[in-house]
C-alpha cells in the first residue's frame, strides 16, 4: 500500500493535465505514491493522452461528468493509502512540494488536512483559505479578490501578505488539499450534492465538526492556472457555482436561502432548475 494517492479529476483539460503530470514526475515525490486520474467524460482525448504518455498513471474513465466531488470519491473508494492529495488538473507542482505537505501533515496529529499557498503563473496570490462561509464573509472575499486584481496600492499588498502567514482557517481550497484518509472516511467523503464548487468548504466544515483542524502552509507553493475545466463553458461554470452556493446555504444556513434567491433573481443569476 502506498503512503499517498494523488487524485486528479479532469474534464476536457488534456494539455493542462499533461503539464500537471509532467510536474509530478520532475522529479516525482519521494514518498511512496500512486497517481490516479479520474476523467469525467472528456471529449478532447485526455484519456488516450494519459494512457499513451503516462502508463504508470491509473485512469478511471467515468464515461460521463460525475462532478468534482463524486469523481474524487470514486478514486478514494478505488484505492488504499494513508493519505490523499486532491489536486486540480490545472496545477503545476514544484519539486519537493508534495513531500513538504506530507511532512507538515504528519507532524500535526490534530490536523486533518493541509493546503499550500496557491499562486498563478504571474506570481499573484490566490485566496485559497478562509473563514466560515456566510453572506458577510463571501462579500469580504469578493472585495479582497477585486483589490488583488486591481493591485490597489497598500491594500493588495496587505492581502497578499496574509498568504505568507501559517494559520488554521475554516477551509482550504480543494485545488490542492492533502487529507488523511481516515478523516475523509470519518465524514463520509465529499458531499456529492455539490457538483462543482463549495465541496471543499463543506468537506472542511465536516472535518472541523469532528474536532479536527485545517492548516494553511504558506511555505509550500503550488501554481494554479484556474478554470481549466470551465474555460470552454463559462455559462455552465457560473450555473454550477450558483447551484452549489444554494446547496451549501440550504445545508448550513437555511434561513439565508430566501434572501440569496432574491439576490440571484435580481442579478438574473438564479439557476434553473434549482437543486
Amino acid at each position: 500500500m502506498p503512503d499517498l494517492v494523488i487524485i486528479i479529476v479532469s474534464y476536457n483539460t488534456r494539455d493542462c493535465l499533461d503539464a500537471c503530470l509532467r510536474s509530478l514526475h520532475a522529479p516525482a515525490p519521494g514518498c511512496s505514491h500512486t497517481i490516479v486520474v479520474v476523467d469525467n467524460g472528456s471529449r478532447d482525448g485526455s484519456v488516450a493522452r494519459v494512457r499513451a504518455a503516462w502508463p504508470a498513471v491509473r485512469v478511471i474513465d467515468a464515461g460521463r461528468n460525475l462532478g468534482y466531488a463524486a469523481a474524487n470519491n470514486a478514486a478514494i473508494r478505488a484505492t488504499d493509502s494513508e493519505l490523499l492529495l486532491l489536486l486540480n488538473s490545472d496545477t503545476l507542482v514544484p519539486p519537493g512540494a508534495v513531500d513538504r505537505l506530507v511532512t507538515q501533515l504528519r507532524v500535526r496529529p490534530d490536523v486533518a488536512a493541509v493546503g499550500p499557498r496557491l499562486m498563478d503563473a504571474d506570481g499573484n496570490v490566490e485566496l485559497s483559505w478562509g473563514p466560515p462561509v456566510t453572506p458577510w464573509s463571501e462579500a469580504w472575499r469578493k472585495l479582497q479578490g477585486a483589490l488583488l486584481a486591481r493591485r490597489v496600492p497598500g491594500l493588495s499588498a496587505w492581502i497578499a501578505g496574509a498568504a505568507h502567514r501559517a494559520r488554521h482557517p475554516a477551509w482550504l481550497s480543494g485545488a490542492c488539499l492533502l487529507v488523511r484518509r481516515a478523516d475523509a472516511h470519518a465524514v463520509g467523503l465529499l458531499d456529492e450534492r455539490f457538483f462543482l464548487y463549495f465541496e471543499d468548504v463543506d468537506f472542511c466544515l465536516a472535518l472541523r465538526r469532528r474536532g479536527r483542524r485545517m492548516r494553511f502552509v504558506p511555505e509550500v507553493t503550488i501554481i494554479h492556472h484556474r478554470g481549466g475545466s470551465g474555460a470552454g463553458e463559462p455559462a455552465g461554470t457560473r450555473t454550477a457555482y450558483r447551484r452549489s452556493q444554494l446547496a451549501f446555504y440550504r445545508k448550513h444556513h437555511p434561513a439565508w436561502v430566501p434572501l440569496l434567491r432574491l439576490y440571484l433573481r435580481a442579478r438574473r443569476a438564479l439557476p434553473s432548475p434549482l437543486l
